[in-house]
């Protein structure tokens, strides 16, 4: 039986448009003069009284292309004149913009094109592009986000239509009315109507990894399935829907366990540490994107390497991309662009009388002071401390170091200052002054979290034990 003929070109767009609904408004096309755009134009442009479609086109020469590109550029000038639709073109420098970023040629080529979209978008009063992506396309973007590791988002491709965000915080959205449209049928249109498109000699380079995928691995693959465009793209359908189940679910559950404090967020340890891993890596994502902005440079490599940091003691932390920092702390990790967040502790400020025994509520504290029989059990707990109660006295102060500050640390035999022993310890200097520092009329007897005061600890000879413990309360 014959397979069914899909409906022309012309009939996808119009359905296509009309279900994303952008009649009415000044609608900026990117032609390139190669036949995907090309046939995106000529077909809009039939399309424009129907649909009430207000165009306008815009082309860039990369500063890549030497005379191929002036060509290109004539060619989309005379077409749009021909075609009776405003035109803008420009020129932009890629590869000092690519030395300036420290970027690829394919990267770079590509934020200078959206730049200079979104540039022309605002100047034409315009808030979408139009795109003349194929399916040819979409099937190359799965397969090189695959090979590049990018995780299961990187399966999805291309959306339909979707926001680009731009580097200063400018959004454009894009639209593909060409994603269930072959490149072969493209090719056809042009021929059939006339539509001498120019040919960009720079695809049939091997340098690129998009055109390695197109001219060496889709060949390839088609020897052990010819139907794998089929495939790959039936793919991205499975994958796009489930990650829309998923996206729903990580918002319903991001108000539970995480919260965003300027330029950190939070996210509670035990309730985040009960969710499956799915929900964990988008909830991940999903607290980048409203940190920065957006997840241009995060991978899936640097989402795996913070699934494995969840498990890491308090104190451990990862770099990211762009400025971003995840940390490690007792009862939740963090995400933040500034270092002075990641303290494990709350602010500490002031001076406070412990009860003893009883608790002492401080802000993010409770400590509790307890007498035990000696000797005491040991406990893993770095919170927890044993002291010689002769030897401190019962009254005893919580505060901040201050200047000057000395004690004998445990084990080492003399008297050393306490922000050496910080320096030392490793101690982050954004730590520093909020580690309490508990200490009697005479001495520091115990530097929370860290070390006791040699002259406070148990010996045999101990015969009053008080056990203090510091238990954090809420998120500083």
């Amino acid at each position: 039986m014959a397979k069914n003929k899909p409906p022309a070109v012309e009939e996808r767009v119009r359905d296509f448009l009309k279900r994303h609904n952008p009649g009415g408004q000044r609608l900026l096309v990117a032609v390139s003069g190669g036949a995907d755009s090309v046939c995106l134009l000529h077909v809009l442009i039939n399309l424009r009284e129907e649909l009430k479609l207000n165009l306008h086109v815009a082309h860039l020469d990369h500063g890549l292309r030497g005379v191929e590109a002036k060509a290109d550029a004539a060619y989309v000038s005379r077409l749009a004149s021909r075609l009776g639709v405003p035109v803008t073109i420009e020129k932009r420098d890629v590869t000092a913009y690519r030395q300036a970023h420290r970027l690829s040629t394919e990267e770079a080529a590509r934020e200078v094109r959206y730049r200079f979209l979104a540039e022309m978008a605002a100047s034409t009063g315009s808030n979408i592009v139009a795109v003349g992506h194929t399916l040819n396309d979409q099937v190359e973007t799965v397969l090189m986000h695959l090979v590049r590791g990018s995780g299961t988002r990187g399966l999805v491709g291309l959306r339909p239509v979707g926001p680009w965000p731009m580097p200063d915080g400018e959004g454009l959205t894009v639209v593909r009315p060409f994603l269930d449209v072959s490149r072969r049928e493209t090719e056809a249109y042009c021929r059939r109507h006339r539509l001498a498109a120019r040919t960009d000699t720079s695809n049939l380079s091997l340098s690129p990894l998009r055109n390695r995928i197109r001219l060496e691995l889709l060949p390839l693959l088609r020897e052990y399935n010819p139907r794998v465009a089929e495939a790959v793209l039936r793919t991205a359908a499975i994958v796009a829907d489930d990650l829309t189940f998923l996206d729903g679910e990580t918002e319903r559950l991001w108000k539970k366990v995480a919260a965003k404090r300027q330029n950190t967020v939070v996210l509670d340890r035990d309730a985040f540490g009960w969710l499956p891993p799915a929900i964990k890596r988008s909830l991940l994502r999903l607290s980048i994107k409203r940190l920065i902005g957006g997840l241009k440079d995060i991978e899936a490599r640097h989402i795996e390497a913070v699934m494995e940091a969840l498990d890491k003691p308090a104190g451990k932390q990862l770099n990211l991309p762009d400025g971003l920092i995840f940390a490690t702390e007792y009862d939740r990790y963090l995400l933040t662009t500034e270092p002075a967040a990641l303290s494990p502790f709350p602010v500490l400020e002031g001076e406070y009388r412990l009860n003893i025994p009883g608790e002492t509520w401080l802000p993010g504290w409770l400590v509790s002071a307890t007498f035990v029989k000696p000797p005491p059990q040991a406990e893993e707990n770095k919170l927890v401390a044993y002291v010689d109660l002769e030897k401190t006295g019962r009254l005893l102060l919580v505060r901040p170091r201050r200047r000057g500050d000395r004690f004998i640390p445990a084990g080492l035999g003399h008297e050393k200052k306490l922000g050496v022993f910080m320096i030392d310890a490793r101690i982050p200097q954004a730590w520093r002054d909020r580690i309490p520092v508990v200490c009697s009329t005479q001495q520091i007897i115990w530097l929370a979290g860290y070390r006791l005061d040699e002259r406070a600890g148990i010996t045999p000879e101990t015969k009053k034990v008080l056990r203090l413990e510091f238990g954090l309360t809420a998120p500083a």
